[in-house]
């Protein structure tokens, strides 16, 4: 009767689905952009992209509050539209990237909000000064690459954030204080990188 238990539970585990565990993350640059709209003298709201981020994130489907996210914006990479206005936005009246190259973010707390969406909280650094921002994440989605075979993890963030907090003061209140953010992210599951002992 005992050895029947055990070759029974053996089984049981055997066939048992296995936990999800977290996974790791890598930054698809191509596919994903960091994007804000300010007020131009009130008449309009045009938008910049910045085209480079890296950097990673850990995604647990079965615990979101465990994930976390840390990511780094080159700022040499904004697109205005416009050579001029790019120039402008680099130079020292703006983000001053002969000084500050580089935008970061490092999540400290996570809030699983509904199955598909969440709170990011975290560290947000420009021009060397860091303040805490809160993020409203979407999930995606994810999936098999059709065409690289990669295991893919899309989310989409929104927040925003006051220029003057980090201490972007040019032309202000003509060029407009309130900065609206969009994160459009894609990442690449590295199989090579374990999250669990």
């Amino acid at each position: 009767m005992k050895k029947t238990f055990v070759i029974a539970l053996y089984s049981l585990l055997l066939s048992a689905p296995a936990m999800a565990a977290p996974e790791k993350y890598n930054i698809e640059e191509t596919h994903t952009q960091a994007s804000f709209t300010v007020s131009h003298l009130g008449f309009s709201y045009p938008m910049g992209i910045f085209r480079k981020t890296t950097g990673s994130f850990v995604f647990d489907a079965e615990n979101p509050e465990a994930s976390s996210v840390e990511a780094t914006v080159d700022v040499s990479s904004i697109d205005m539209g416009t050579e001029a206005w790019d120039k402008h936005m680099k130079s020292a009246d703006f983000f001053n990237i002969e000084k500050f190259p580089s935008m970061t973010f490092k999540s400290t707390k996570i809030t699983k909000m509904s199955n598909m969406t969440g709170l990011i909280e975290g560290d947000l650094t420009i021009l060397g000064i860091t303040k805490p921002v809160t993020l409203n994440v979407t999930y995606v989605g994810s999936g098999t690459h059709p065409y690289s075979k990669s295991h893919i993890a899309g989310f989409t963030a929104i927040t925003d954030i006051k220029r003057s907090d980090f201490g972007m003061n040019y032309s202000l209140p003509a060029v407009g204080d309130d900065i609206a953010i969009t994160l459009n992210v894609e990442g690449i599951r590295d199989p090579e990188i374990k999250t669990q002992p």
